[in-house]
């Protein structure tokens, strides 16, 4: 939708929610014109009547070709095309950008509806492994999109040109790419349906590379905007995901298993949206971490169905059920059927564990040297922490034990960076057996103690139980009654974080800040952030 029109729908809609658009409308449907049969779909869609929203969208296709309207014919046969597909619908997407193709040619056509059809055929290139061809197909689309000062185009394929790019393994002229498109989609002459694939496009991308600060600073602005528009239905499901994941990586597991229910209910609604298999896995991992193996199962089998393939969940949860052959086939299988780097990352850690466990120290040793040139290539902070746990667990395996203490303790650093509890208790864990293997019993008591605390708060059943194992009748080091969550705001406040910076990094609010302060002062009996850090690190807190 170019500027013109959303000036339009501004002048005759002004404020009016997506719904009361809608309703307002719909009232008169027969009577519409192509343009209001447009601003109908869009209403309609936006609202979660995905059906109704294609319908009108056709309807609105013909009206245009009745007035001789070409472009906006052909766009609304891509958009009708593009959601389609994005919907599973693949047969009659194809038929309707098939459609617009045909039209561009029989009427010789030339605007930037003909950047738009360069856009589903750049996506196909990029999921196929076809990069270099996706690129470029991004890359004109662009350009079309400069050439016809249409926003959406400009947008989309700038959207496309970055995630080529990290494909291609050029991380950082990618990622400042999907920075501009993030501060483009602030523009008035962007819509909605863009605005929404753009932001769940970039947090995605974010996410698949590990970039956590990246996809929580852009999922903080994409719950901003779905809240906005609270009618809004399409991107409000994605949101919920992207945000539990945050969540459980800080901590919040309570938060990001209600999100996750929330998320999985909403889009599983029929006809059911391909995200709901993302949002069972999730729940998934969650039980699995949390020691109900049966209810991780029958989650993982539902993920399957709306087609996300539950690895490396699965297969990490055969290791805990002991099956452990089982456990290797499944991680196998699922390492060979990938090529992708950025999808192998996902698999590599999860297929070092299950070597290790199995003596096959080998094959380790080949997965983490990957990943490790992978964690170099990627640079995040997230993968290389993963990275140097990886290696750490193989020296630990084979008895180099000073130098797994480097790498585990260059790991809990860059985990302690990101504020990620479960991966750094699980680190202190393996921390904890390599100091005792040394024969430093005080070092190996204060990880294991810390440890255990952790995964006793966040209710890490099966990891609870292996360190309670490590540590015989040793109990829980004393946190003097604060929270996970508690500790973490002290630990930022021990760093000289204001407020702000704190709700920022932990995805919380300002005034919840101000609640685990007050909250974190009375239960130390101090004051004042400084004595609540000088007891923390007198006590062993921090």
């Amino acid at each position: 939708m170019n500027k013109a029109k959303r000036d339009l729908q501004s002048e005759r809609f002004g404020e009016q929610s997506w719904l009361e658009i809608y309703r307002t409308l719909k009232d008169r449907e027969k009577k519409l014109n192509s343009e209001e049969l447009y601003q109908l779909a869009l209403a309609a869609y936006l609202i979660g009547h995905d059906v109704e929203g294609v319908d009108v969208f056709a309807k609105a296709h013909h009206c245009f070709l009745e007035d001789e309207k070409t472009g906006q014919a052909i766009r609304c046969a891509f958009w009708i095309g593009l959601l389609l597909i994005f919907n599973g619908e693949r047969a009659r997407g194809s038929g309707w950008l098939s459609r617009a193709k045909r039209l561009v040619e029989d009427h010789h056509y030339e605007g930037a509806e003909n950047g738009f059809l360069l856009l589903p055929p750049a996506l196909g290139a990029l999921n196929t492994g076809k990069t270099d061809i996706a690129y470029e197909n991004f890359k004109k689309a662009y350009e079309a999109g400069k050439d016809h000062h249409d926003m959406d185009l400009t947008a989309l394929g700038l959207l496309g040109q970055g995630q080529a790019l990290i494909q291609l393994g050029k991380v950082s002229e990618g990622m400042t790419l999907l920075d501009e498109v993030m501060v483009s989609v602030e523009y008035v002459g962007i819509s909605p349906l863009v605005i929404g694939i753009v932001y769940c496009g970039v947090i995605e991308t974010c996410q698949k590379i590990f970039d956590i600060p990246r996809a929580q600073e852009w999922t903080v602005l994409l719950s901003q905007w779905c809240e906005s528009q609270p009618d809004l239905v399409p991107y409000r499901g994605e949101c919920m995901i992207r945000r539990s994941q945050i969540r459980h990586i800080h901590g919040e597991w309570p938060e990001a298993l209600d999100e996750l229910k929330r998320a999985s209910q909403m889009l599983s609604q029929p006809p059911g949206e391909p995200a709901a298999g993302e949002a069972y896995y999730q729940l998934a991992e969650m039980f699995r971490l949390k020691g109900d193996f049966q209810q991780a199962e029958k989650l993982y089998v539902e993920a399957n169905k709306y087609g996300r393939k539950p690895q490396p969940g699965i297969a990490i949860l055969r290791l805990a059920q002991n099956e452990k052959d089982l456990a290797v086939k499944s991680i196998q299988n699922a390492l060979d059927e990938v090529r992708n780097p950025v999808r192998r990352v996902k698999i590599l850690p999860a297929y070092t564990k299950i070597m290790l466990a199995n003596d096959r120290i080998s094959e380790a040793r080949t997965a983490s040297g990957e990943l490790d040139a992978l964690a170099k290539k990627y640079d995040t902070v997230f993968l290389r922490a993963v990275s140097a746990y990886c290696q750490g667990a193989i020296r630990l395996k084979e008895g180099d034990v000073d130098s797994a203490i480097q790498y585990f303790r260059n790991s809990l650093n860059l985990w302690n960076e990101l504020d990620t509890p479960y991966e750094t208790a699980a680190v202190r864990l393996l921390l904890g057996r390599a100091y005792r293997e040394k024969g430093d019993q005080d070092s190996a008591s204060m990880e294991l103690s810390t440890a255990q605390w952790i995964f006793k708060e966040l209710e890490a059943v099966p990891d609870l139980r292996a360190v309670e194992a490590l540590m015989g009748e040793q109990q829980v080091a004393d946190r003097h009654g604060l929270t996970l969550r508690e500790v973490q705001v002290l630990q930022l406040v021990s760093e000289g974080d204001t407020n702000k910076l704190i709700a920022g990094k932990l995805f919380i609010s300002e005034r919840t800040v101000e609640r685990h302060l007050t909250n974190i002062f009375n239960k130390l009996q101090v004051n004042s952030r400084t004595e609540a850090t000088t007891f923390a690190y007198k006590h062993g807190i921090l």
